[in-house]
């Protein structure tokens, strides 16, 4: 490695290590505004995040980024650079190519307005009122246009969006994704609806404090190995997860005081996302690969943890004696089989985070044709609950009593980020994919998962996916783990053999 090879290189990690503690410091200030900022801060948060995330974009798009970024591309210079080295420049060139089309004075605005019109949303769905929402949105749907005319549309408007978040990914290819999954899990569904062996739920319907909640909450993410020297756990309108650095990624949960289930599997959910974070290769931290190959993978190791695990009988088998300790006025006369049952009870119902893992799917394929009327067939945002309210009556029979319910109980769009929601989809299919070949490689899974040992699920997770950050692609990963490309038939089987054995049909 030549002098000017170690130069470059050392110029192009100080560059990243600029960026990377921009976005820290943003990161940390968004937490803040959604887990308890005063109201009458929200203006300023919002111009500090703004004037921050724009200090960030100046590095990310100045000439000594595009003169290394050059610098690195020559072929003689790429020869040297091992695949982690090349993997990182690549990434860096495509966040670069990316940014560098946007104008510095939009991204800013764009960016105080996403701040912004988070903490109106929360006061939106509070209220149910998607009038005094709307401007906000419409300005975000207004700002993203713009900036597909700037990135350059591909296939269609909405694919330059859907490969923000998931590489590669098309409508093309959802569509089919999803055809195949709508094929096996509507006959599904009906047939559980018209099934007479319906799970008893009415124990779920009591009271639970907050703390006990918490407690339990912490309880269950201890058991995962989610590391709280390394997060901590607060509570947020919409639960979240952010991963500020490897040794700081913090969680978010909402305590529903009538519905102990929907904390315990939203930490579950974003403990999952969090393991993945604090347990990338430290090596990782600093190059831009210490984060997530893609939010669809993300989304795999929360759903995974969530249901394939948090909702699996062995689970309740061991850990159903914990769940009474902690809600002992509440769950005395109840056995595991009874509350196993109850959690994965299937009925169409208008919450998204709260939906059983079956319809589930239902509820992203509405955002994801709603999103997709948006930037490809000009639908207004005004005329979003309309559009919403029907198409819930078309997929799940139901609509919904008001706005706040409907079409605003989402964070996602307040932020602007659009194209994100196949990613939950997609999550559920890699998830399946993956364990799928988890129990070839861990034949006693079930035992170990019975016996509370879920180190090894930690460990495997970590091992085939975790460490990797973003040095590979989700495509890479896959077909590494799992010896094939994307298959839906994995999360249908899946789906279709607890859920037939449950419903006893």
């Amino acid at each position: 490695m030549d002098a000017q090879f170690k130069e470059r290189w050392e110029q192009l990690q100080q560059l990243m290590s600029k960026i990377i503690s921009y976005s820290e410091a943003v990161g940390l200030l968004h937490w803040d505004l959604r887990t308890g900022a005063p109201r009458k801060g929200v203006e300023a948060r919002s111009e500090t995040i703004g004037m921050l995330s724009t200090e960030a974009f100046k590095l990310q798009t100045s000439q000594e980024m595009g003169e290394l970024l050059d610098f690195f591309a020559q072929s003689e210079i790429i020869e040297q650079l091992d695949d982690r080295k090349r993997r990182m420049v690549e990434e860096c060139r495509k966040e670069y190519n990316r940014s560098k089309l946007i104008p510095e004075q939009k991204f800013k605005e764009y960016t105080v307005l996403a701040a912004h019109s988070e903490s109106k949303w929360e006061e939106a769905k509070e209220n149910s009122d998607f009038a005094g929402f709307e401007p906000y949105l419409s300005k975000i749907v207004a700002f993203k246009q713009e900036f597909i005319d700037y990135w350059g549309v591909k296939e269609t408007r909405y694919d330059t969006l859907l490969d923000m978040y998931e590489p590669d990914l098309t409508v093309q290819k959802l569509d089919e994704v999803f055809d195949r999954l709508r094929a096996r899990l509507v006959p599904l569904v009906k047939s559980i609806l018209d099934s007479p062996n319906k799970p008893e739920t009415e124990f779920l319907d009591q009271l639970f404090t907050n703390e006990q909640q918490e407690k339990f909450g912490t309880f269950l993410l201890e058991q995962m190995g989610y590391d709280f020297e390394a997060g901590r756990m607060d509570e947020s309108v919409h639960p979240f997860c952010i991963g500020l650095s490897i040794g700081d990624v913090r969680i978010t949960t909402n305590y529903i005081q009538d519905d102990v289930t929907s904390s315990l599997f939203s930490c579950l959910h974003e403990g999952g996302h969090a393991l993945y974070e604090q347990n990338i290769d430290k090596e990782l931290e600093g190059t831009g690969l210490a984060y997530g190959a893609s939010m669809g993978i993300h989304e795999s190791q929360s759903r995974l943890w969530e249901n394939m695990i948090g909702r699996s009988r062995p689970f309740w088998n061991r850990y159903f004696r914990d769940l009474q300790q902690h809600f002992p006025d509440q769950f005395s006369s109840v056995d595991a089989e009874a509350f196993y049952r109850a959690i994965n009870k299937v009925e169409n119902s208008l919450i998204r985070i709260e939906a059983d893992e079956l319809t589930y799917n239902l509820h992203i394929i509405i955002r994801y044709e709603i999103e997709k009327m948006l930037f490809n067939e000009g639908l207004s945002v005004k005329d979003l609950p309309e559009v919403w309210n029907r198409k819930y009556k078309e997929y799940l029979g139901i609509m919904p009593p008001n706005d706040g319910l409907g079409v605003l109980q989402d964070v996602h769009w307040s932020g602007g980020d659009f194209g994100y929601f196949a990613s939950y989809s997609l999550g559920n299919m890699y998830a399946a994919q993956f364990m799928h070949m988890m129990r070839k490689e861990i034949p006693n899974l079930d035992n170990l998962i019975e016996e509370g040992n879920l180190l090894p699920i930690k460990e495997w997770l970590t091992d085939k996916i975790h460490k990797y950050g973003k040095s590979e692609t989700p495509a890479e990963i896959i077909l590494r783990v799992t010896g094939e490309e994307l298959n839906p038939d994995y999360l249908a089987d899946y789906l279709e053999a607890k859920y037939k054995e449950i419903y006893k049909l």
